[in-house]
């Protein structure tokens, strides 16, 4: 696992939650509410595995689902919160996807750690 920047704002990175408290749902859903506090013990551990796979292989949503076997939601989820987090950004590179479709390909900002 990489050892880079280990916490955001005195909070775990991986376990910082960039949407106020849970992860990502939608407001007004209470089955929506639900599943994002289901998901809060594996939440930090995902995104942990998102960003380490980034750190070697940049990567497309779509390769990150193949690489993992997680489904869709749970990928661009966990991927959505390190970029809001600051640690992942757009490459600027695009390339296919199993569908055909043309796709952004995510890639590990570097941080340098000031102590």
């Amino acid at each position: 696992m990489s050892e880079r920047l280990n916490e955001i704002g005195g909070l775990p990175m991986f376990d910082a939650q960039p949407y106020g408290g849970l992860p990502g749902h939608v407001a007004d859903s209470d089955t929506s509410r639900d599943a994002a506090v289901s998901m809060l013990p594996n939440v930090g551990t995902k995104r942990r595995v998102i960003y380490d796979w980034l750190v070697d292989f940049p990567s497309t949503d779509d390769e990150l689902e193949a690489a993992t076997g997680w489904r869709h939601q749970t990928v661009s989820a966990r991927r959505r919160e390190l970029v809001m987090l600051g640690l992942v950004v757009d490459s600027g590179k695009r390339r296919e996807t199993s569908s055909g479709r043309a796709a952004t390909v995510w890639e590990v900002v570097e941080v340098e750690v000031v102590r």
